[in-house]
């Protein structure tokens, strides 16, 4: 065998015996550990926050006895408070049981080299005990406790302003709720935490709504959408302006918790206006279009607010948001407010002559002969000033023995009205005396068009 065969030779057995070593002192290490933590805590080991690690269990025990001696919490507050709470104030000792052997007879020691990177946290219900009521009466002596120090929270809330109606934003205050205070200060002592923070552990009442509030944000939208409008009532020579300050007073929360306007409120509101501005039918002088002046009483014509659907229309009118000047909604209308309210458009129907006109804006449109009520039978259409109660095209008019299809429907009293009636070839003279209708005006279907067409709900309509 050459020298060089030799050493190498040599070498490798150095190498080898230099492996077994290092295997050897390795494999005494990990059995020693495994041995060694059977009585004592793997590395990194906290119980309750307290570093446990290498100790004996009777270690461990005396170890917590002394941090719990000493502990202190410190009791962060809002707006930067800062107060402490101490073992010996309260009463705070260490009672040790076998929860501590337990836990070290539960470690895996024959895997002790793997918790030396990060160790192992264990929390125990037991261990410290304290004086309930001295801990009570400590936190009811602290800073924040104290009457002269409390701010009680406010919910944020919306306010008239000469700008209309704005979010006042909440406080938050400091006002303490002391059930979640003390079960929290209890929690920190009994899991031994060095520091709590009241606001992260949600101990403070705090307000209802805030000003970021999705709802709030809505009803404050609401309210000034419905009160940022005028609108104007013109009676001639005089007016009625509803605004937000008449306005605001009708504001409420509907079923769904949308601001909306008390139709009750607006309707006394709409039936103060009838008392203060409606008149009623009245006996009048009227030139007939066969120049004879005349007096007509009777009839239902004259100015008198709808109650019901001025207050629907004044509630529409608010919700649409449009500043406007607007007359009321009339069940009876006087044409205008002059002295002779008939004015310049209106219908005028001769019972004698059978014989219908129409002037719009003080023109002639229509002058048509027409059938009236049935005078044979007792069906005469009456006397008076009516007004134009509605429109519809088409209609069916029913009675208790007949349904007839009409294209135009002017009602002025009841069942009785302007129409057009195809099933006549012939109109006027005499024929209403035997064969009148049941009293409407029965009207050919051209004229009958025309009045249609260039008539309004409320125009007057003069029968004598």
């Amino acid at each position: 065998m050459t020298k060089e065969k030799v050493k190498m030779s040599t070498g490798r057995k150095v190498l080898i015996g230099l492996i077994v070593v290092f295997v050897v002192l390795a494999l005494a290490v990990y059995v020693g550990g495994i041995f060694f933590f059977k009585t004592h805590f793997l590395p990194g080991s906290k119980i309750n926050g307290v570093d446990c690690s290498f100790k004996t269990e009777k270690q461990t025990q005396e170890y917590m006895r002394e941090e719990v001696s000493v502990y202190t919490l410190a009791i962060n507050e809002r707006d930067e408070g800062r107060e402490k709470l101490e073992a010996e104030e309260i009463g705070l000792t260490y009672e040790s049981d076998d929860s501590i052997g337990k836990i070290l007879k539960k470690q895996n020691t024959a895997a002790w080299v793997l918790s030396l990177p990060k160790g192992k946290s264990y929390q125990l219900d037991t261990g410290v005990t304290y004086d309930q009521e001295k801990l009570q009466k400590k936190l009811k002596s602290l800073n924040c406790f104290q009457e002269e120090n409390i701010t009680a929270p406010q919910d944020a809330s919306i306010q008239e302003t000469d700008a209309g109606f704005e979010i006042v934003p909440e406080v938050l205050g400091n006002q303490l709720d002391e059930e979640r205070t003390y079960e929290a200060v209890q929690k920190a002592v009994e899991n031994q935490e060095q520091e709590l923070n009241l606001e992260e552990a949600g101990c403070y009442m705090e307000p209802a709504v805030y000003q970021d509030d999705k709802t709030l944000k809505k009803h404050q939208k609401q309210m000034n959408k419905l009160t940022d409008v005028v609108i104007t009532y013109d009676f001639a020579d005089r007016t009625e302006t509803v605004d937000k300050d008449v306005i605001k007073n009708w504001l409420v929360l509907d079923k769904k918790g949308n601001y909306t306007l008390d139709e009750a409120k607006v309707a006394e509101y709409v039936n103060q206006l009838g008392y203060d501005y409606d008149t009623f039918g009245c006996t009048r002088e009227f030139v007939t279009a066969l120049g004879e002046t005349i007096r007509v009483k009777g009839g239902d014509y004259g100015w008198a607010i709808d109650q019901d659907k001025e207050t629907k229309a004044l509630i529409k009118a608010i919700k649409s948001g449009e500043t406007q000047v607007r007359e009321p909604v009339y069940a009876f209308k006087g044409w205008d407010r002059s002295t002779n309210d008939i004015g310049d458009t209106y219908v005028e129907i001769s019972l004698k002559d059978q014989r219908m006109w129409m002037y719009k804006d003080g023109q002639l449109i229509v002058d048509t002969p027409v059938v009236t009520g049935n005078h044979s039978k007792g069906w005469d259409t009456p006397a008076g000033v009516y007004a134009v109660d509605a429109k519809k095209s088409p209609a069916v008019l029913t009675g208790e023995d007949y349904a007839s299809d009409v294209t135009f429907w002017l009602p002025i009293n009841g069942n009785v009205g302007i129409h057009d009636a195809d099933w006549r070839e012939e109109f006027g003279g005499d024929l209403y005396l035997t064969e009148g209708s049941h009293g409407c005006i029965n009207t050919p279907y051209d004229q009958a068009e025309i009045i249609y067409n260039n008539i309004e709900i409320g125009a007057p309509v003069v029968v004598y």
